[in-house]
C-alpha cells in the first residue's frame, strides 16, 4: 500500500454524489479491494469477529449504526498496513427464522408426518396453518433464509461495508454445524456438557425450553389471593398470585427465625385436602405477605430452589402446551382435580378462585397488583416451568471456581467503553444455574448424539452414542451411529436419536472458531486467532459475549479476542430504543440510503460514540450530505487550480506551511482517537479542520494559486498535500466520495493507500506556525462581519483597512499580508501596533 504516483485522470464538469454507490461497490468487489491476504503472519493481521445479524425479516437503522462503527475500524486498520480479516456471517438458525417461515408461508411443523418431496407452499398462505413434516419445514426455512441473506448483503454493500464477501458464513452452514457439533462433543468428553431431567423454563407458545440469558421481565397485571390452609391449631393464611397451582403445592416455607410458625410442621391444602409439610428456608421473607409461602412444582424459579434444597415431592400439573394435564398429580384426589384438566392457565386460575370462594378458603377478594413476570425475550406468553430432559453446559452458575475464572477473563479483556465490563461482571455474578442449550425446535444444529434403547424399548440416557469426527456434521434423525443400521432405529437393542437442536447461541458463541478455521483450517486459524476485535451490542453481553468467552476457555483456555467494543442504542423520537421487536423503526435503511446517500448515513452513524445512545435525527443526515458535497466540490476546485501537478513542488509560503502544520496536528489527533476506538473524536477533528480548510485557507490562497511563480506553486503544492491527507482521513467515514475524488488524480484505491502521518506535512513544511492559520482566519472573519453588518456583498472592495493589535501579532499578520488582502479585497492595510490585547480590523468603505 503506497501513496506515491499521480495521474491526472480527468475532472468531472459537475461532480455529484448520486450514483457513487452503484459505481464503486461493484468495482471494489471486482478488484478485490477488501480481500484478506492470508499470506500475512499473525502480527500483521487485524481480525474482526463481526456480529452475524439474525436473518428474520429486515434490518433497521440500529444495525446500520453499529455495523458502520465496525467498518470504520476495519478501514483504518487496513490503511495502517494491516491485512484485515473481516468476514460477514448470517445467523439463520433458531426460533426467529422458524417464526418467520410460519408467518410467511402459513405452515407449522409436525415431526410425525412423513417427508413429501413434491410438496410446495401455496401461493397464498392459508388462514389455518398447514402441517408439514420436519424435513419439509427445514427445507422451507433454508429457502427463505437464502433470499433474506441476499437482501441483507445488498444493503451492506450499498452502505459500503468493507467486508471480504469471500469469507461469508451462515450459522446453519455445513462448516458452522461441524464446528458447533465438534465443540459440543469436546465439551461432552471433558465433562462440561451433560444431560439431565430437571425443571426448566418453558415457552408454551414456541414449545421449547429457554435459557437464563434469554429471559426478560415484563410488567404485567396480576392479583394477590389470600388462601386459607388448615393447620392442627387453626387456619394458616398465605398470599399467592398463582392460586391455580394449588394442586401442585408440595410444602409451605417459612424463615428459620420466624417464631410465628415455629411449632407448625404440616398443614392441609384448601379444597384438595392434601397434607404438605411446613419447612424452614433462609430465602423465605418473613416481611412479605403473610410471612409464609406456598411451594408449588413449579410456579417460579424460587419454587425450583426450595424444591431442590428441601428435597420436596413433585406434583406436576402443567403440560408443555400450557394447559393443565389430564391426570391428577400423585396424592391429589382425582375428583377434585378433574375440573381443571385441559384448562389454560388463565382459565384454571378463574376456576380455582371460584372454587375457593365457594368453599370459603379464599380470604377476602383478590387484590390487583402489577409485578414483573418472566418472558422469553422473543415470546409473547409468560414462561412456565416444566420438568423435561435437557442438555446443559457448565458455565459457573454452580461452580465458584469456574465463576472466578470467568470474572478474571472479563478483567483481562479490554473493553470500550470500560464501564461495560460491569455488565459482564454482574451477569457472571448472578448466574443461578448451568447454561441450558437444547431446544425443542426443528431448524438448527442438531445435538449430535444417540441413545441406546434397552430391551423394553426405552431410551437408556446413560448409554450415549457419539459420531466419528470425520462424519460431522450429522443429523441423528437421519444418520446412524457407528456400528448401527437404519433398521435398528427406535427398536429394542437398537438406538434412538436425540430429538433436539442446539440453542442458536450455542453455535453463535463459536463465531471466533468458525470464521478462523478452528478444527477445519489450521493455517488460517494460526494467522487470525485470537482475534483483535469483538464489536457488538450491549444488550447481548450476557449472551453472545459471555458465551463466547466461556466456550473459548473450554476449548483452548484463552480469550477469543483482545478487545470488545460495545455500541449504544438508536433512539426513536420518543427516546425509546429502536428495535425489530418494538416495531418502531422510523424509516428503513434503504430509504435513508436512497434519500441521503450512503456517506451521509455513515456520517450520522459516526456521531455515535461507543456505548452511548444516539437519537435518530434526519437533520444530521442532511449535515452529512452537505459535508460530502462540500468535499466533492472543494476537491474539484483545488484540483482545477492544478494542485495535482504541483504535488511535488516545495511549499515556501508561511500560510501554506501553517495550514500543513495544523493538518499534521489533526492527523495526530485523529490517529490517536482511532487507536483508542473513539471514531467520533477522529471525525470531529477532521471535520472541524476541513471547514477551516475550505472557508479560510482556500479563500485566502486561491488568488495566489491562480497565478504563477514560486508563490503559486507553493499554494498548489499545499492544496495537493492537504487534499491527499484529507481524503485519506475521511476515507473511513465517507468511503464513496473519498474514492471518487481519489480516482480523479491518483492511481489505485484510497482505501489501499497508507494512513497519513504527521511527517507527510512536516516534511513538506518543516518550519511552520499553525497559529498563523488561526490569525488569518480571525482577520478574514472580522472583515466578512463588517461587510455583512452593512449588508454588502463579500466581493465588495475595501479601500482601506486598519489592523490594531500587539506588535508580535501584527508582525505575524504581516507575513501573510498578501493572502489576507486578496481574500478580503482590501486595497490598503495599515498595521497599527499598540497595546490592544486582541486583533481588531477596522474597515473603511
Amino acid at each position: 500500500m503506497t501513496d506515491t504516483g499521480t495521474g491526472r485522470l480527468g475532472l468531472p464538469e459537475r461532480p455529484s454524489l448520486d450514483g457513487l454507490e452503484g459505481k464503486w461497490a461493484p468495482r471494489w468487489q471486482e478488484e478485490g479491494t477488501y480481500t484478506f491476504d492470508r499470506s500475512k503472519e499473525r502480527a500483521d493481521v487485524y481480525a474482526i469477529d463481526t456480529p452475524p445479524p439474525t436473518v428474520s425479516g429486515s434490518l433497521h437503522i440500529g444495525h446500520v449504526f453499529s455495523y458502520t462503527h465496525t467498518d470504520m475500524v476495519a478501514r483504518f486498520q487496513r490503511m495502517r498496513g494491516k491485512a484485515v480479516f473481516y468476514p460477514m456471517g448470517f445467523d439463520d438458525n433458531g426460533l426467529p427464522t422458524e417464526r418467520r417461515v410460519q408467518n410467511v408461508f402459513g405452515v407449522r411443523c409436525d415431526p410425525s408426518l412423513p417427508y413429501d418431496p413434491s410438496w410446495e407452499p401455496p401461493a397464498t398462505p392459508p388462514k389455518e396453518p398447514e402441517s408439514i413434516s420436519r424435513r419439509n419445514f427445514v427445507e422451507l426455512c433454508g429457502r427463505l433464509t437464502v433470499e433474506d441473506e441476499k437482501q441483507f448483503e445488498a444493503l451492506w454493500r450499498r452502505l459500503g461495508l468493507s467486508v471480504d464477501w469471500g469469507l461469508t458464513y451462515t450459522t446453519i452452514g455445513e462448516t458452522a454445524r461441524a464446528v458447533s457439533q465438534r465443540a459440543f462433543l469436546a465439551n461432552l468428553a471433558a465433562g462440561q456438557a451433560y444431560t439431565a431431567e430437571a425443571p426448566t423454563l418453558w415457552d408454551v407458545g414456541f414449545r421449547t425450553a429457554v435459557a437464563q440469558a434469554e429471559l426478560e421481565d415484563r410488567e404485567r397485571a396480576g392479583a394477590y389471593h389470600t388462601l386459607r390452609f388448615h393447620g392442627p391449631d387453626g387456619p394458616v393464611e398465605i398470599d399467592t398470585t398463582r392460586p391455580e397451582l394449588l394442586p401442585a403445592c408440595v410444602a409451605l416455607v417459612r424463615h428459620p427465625d420466624d417464631d410465628r410458625f415455629a411449632g407448625l410442621t404440616s398443614v392441609r391444602t384448601p379444597f384438595f385436602d392434601v397434607e404438605v409439610p411446613v419447612l424452614a428456608h433462609p430465602q423465605a421473607n418473613p416481611g412479605k405477605g403473610t410471612g409464609i409461602a406456598m411451594v408449588c412444582t413449579f410456579g417460579d424459579l424460587t419454587d425450583v430452589t426450595w424444591w431442590r434444597d428441601l428435597h420436596l415431592d413433585t406434583r406436576v400439573v402443567l403440560g408443555r402446551d400450557g394447559r393443565f394435564l389430564p391426570d391428577a398429580p400423585p396424592g391429589v384426589p382425582v375428583a377434585a382435580y378433574q375440573g381443571l384438566a385441559g384448562l389454560t392457565v388463565n382459565a384454571a386460575r378463574a376456576e380455582m378462585v371460584r372454587i375457593l370462594r365457594e368453599s370459603g378458603d379464599l380470604v377476602g377478594e383478590p387484590r390487583p397488583v402489577k409485578h414483573p413476570v418472566k418472558f422469553y425475550e422473543k415470546g409473547d406468553r409468560p414462561l412456565e416451568i416444566v420438568t423435561s430432559r435437557q442438555w446443559f453446559i457448565r458455565n459457573g452458575g454452580r461452580d465458584p471456581e469456574l465463576r472466578a475464572q470467568l470474572l478474571a477473563k472479563g478483567r483481562e479483556l479490554r473493553w470500550t467503553p470500560e464501564s461495560m465490563r460491569h455488565r459482564y461482571d454482574h451477569w457472571v455474578g448472578g448466574l443461578t444455574g448451568d447454561w441450558l442449550i437444547s431446544r425443542q425446535r426443528f431448524f438448527g444444529v442438531a445435538i449430535p448424539v444417540w441413545y441406546g434403547v434397552d430391551a423394553a424399548g426405552n431410551p437408556d440416557y446413560d448409554r450415549l452414542l457419539v459420531p466419528d469426527d470425520a462424519a460431522l456434521p450429522i443429523d441423528p434423525s437421519s444418520d446412524c451411529p457407528p456400528g448401527f443400521t437404519e433398521e435398528q432405529r427406535d427398536v429394542p437393542g437398537g438406538f434412538t436419536a436425540d430429538p433436539d437442536i442446539m440453542d442458536t447461541w450455542a453455535t453463535s458463541s463459536l463465531t471466533p472458531q468458525i470464521v478462523t478455521g478452528w478444527s477445519t483450517d489450521a493455517d488460517l486459524h494460526a494467522r487470525t486467532y485470537p482475534m483483535d476485535l469483538r464489536p457488538q451490542g450491549q444488550e447481548i453481553i450476557r449472551t453472545w459475549l459471555f458465551s463466547s468467552v466461556l466456550r473459548a476457555g473450554q476449548l483452548g483456555g484463552g480469550l477469543p479476542w483482545q478487545r470488545a467494543v460495545l455500541s449504544g442504542w438508536i433512539l426513536d423520537p420518543d427516546h425509546k430504543k429502536i428495535s425489530k421487536s418494538k416495531d418502531n423503526a422510523v424509516e428503513t435503511p434503504l430509504q435513508l440510503l436512497e434519500q441521503y446517500g450512503s456517506d451521509a448515513v455513515r456520517y450520522w452513524a459516526a456521531l455515535g460514540r461507543p456505548g452511548a445512545d444516539l437519537a435518530f435525527e434526519p437533520a444530521q443526515l442532511k449535515v452529512g450530505r452537505r459535508l460530502a458535497t462540500k468535499l466533492l466540490n472543494a476537491s474539484r476546485f483545488a484540483l482545477g487550480l492544478g494542485a495535482a501537478e504541483a504535488l511535488r513542488q516545495p511549499v515556501t509560503e508561511p500560510l501554506d506551511r501553517a495550514m500543513l502544520g495544523r493538518l499534521a496536528e489533526v492527523v495526530v489527533a485523529a490517529t490517536a482517537a482511532f487507536e483508542d476506538y473513539q471514531h467520533t473524536d477522529a471525525l470531529q477533528a477532521v471535520e472541524t479542520f476541513f471547514w477551516t480548510f475550505c472557508d479560510d485557507y482556500i479563500e485566502l490562497v486561491k488568488d495566489r494559486a491562480y497565478g504563477s511563480g514560486p508563490g503559486a506553486d507553493s499554494a498548489r503544492a499545499a492544496l495537493a498535500t492537504g487534499l491527499s491527507v484529507l481524503l485519506r482521513l475521511f476515507a473511513p467515514f465517507l468511503p464513496f466520495v473519498a474514492e471518487e475524488i481519489w480516482s480523479w488524480w491518483r492511481y489505485g484505491s484510497v482505501h489501499r493507500a497508507t494512513w497519513p502521518t504527521r511527517y507527510e506535512s512536516t516534511r513538506v513544511a518543516p518550519e511552520s506556525d499553525p497559529s498563523l492559520l488561526d490569525l488569518a482566519g480571525e482577520a478574514l472573519r472580522q472583515v466578512r462581519r463588517a461587510k455583512s453588518d452593512r449588508k454588502l456583498s463579500m466581493r465588495t472592495e475595501v479601500p482601506l483597512a486598519e489592523a490594531l493589535g500587539p506588535a508580535g501579532m501584527l508582525d505575524r499578520l504581516e507575513l501573510i499580508d498578501g493572502d489576507f488582502r486578496a481574500a478580503a479585497r482590501i486595497g490598503k492595510l495599515d498595521l497599527l501596533r499598540d497595546r490592544t490585547p486582541e486583533l481588531v480590523i477596522a474597515c473603511a468603505f
